[in-house]
């Protein structure tokens, strides 16, 4: 059975994705650990990171890297954390999230609540910092 983020990036069901490029995606997280907190997933459904062929690993890599670029232009944070830990999904992801402290990297204070018009004003502020910098892979 297909992950969620295979669904979403098969556009079977919803997501809230600013990049996409032939090799990965980058979405926001719904749970978000901070506002700000973006998932970049590779399109291939692959359980564990260290599965990940190397060449795929360093392409994710470099987005996040891209991504946490925007991030600090969008939001006021001391740094961008990375993060991945590979439970909540049996399918890669690595967690980009703008951070004041180490308690922003803990699922235990994502927000299971978090508005959907901020999460699409997230994405939006995303995809305008990630367009400025001349990036054609902004959905």
């Amino acid at each position: 059975m297909a992950s969620i983020f295979t669904r979403i990036i098969q556009g079977d069901i919803p997501g809230r994705i600013v990049w996409r490029d032939e090799q990965v995606v980058a979405m926001i997280d719904i749970r978000p650990c901070n506002r700000g907190h973006t998932l970049v997933i590779p399109i291939r459904e692959i359980d564990e990171w260290t599965d990940v062929p190397a060449d795929l690993a360093s392409h994710a890599f470099a987005v996040a890297h891209k991504v946490a670029a925007a991030q600090k232009q969008v939001f006021t944070c001391k740094r961008i954390g990375l993060l991945i830990a590979g439970f909540e999904v049996p399918h890669t992801h690595l967690h980009v999230i703008p951070i004041d402290s180490m308690t922003h990297l803990s699922f235990a204070s994502a927000d299971d609540n978090a508005s959907a018009d901020d999460l699409d004003a997230v994405a939006e502020e995303l995809r305008t910092a990630l367009r400025a910098a001349g990036h054609a892979e902004v959905v």
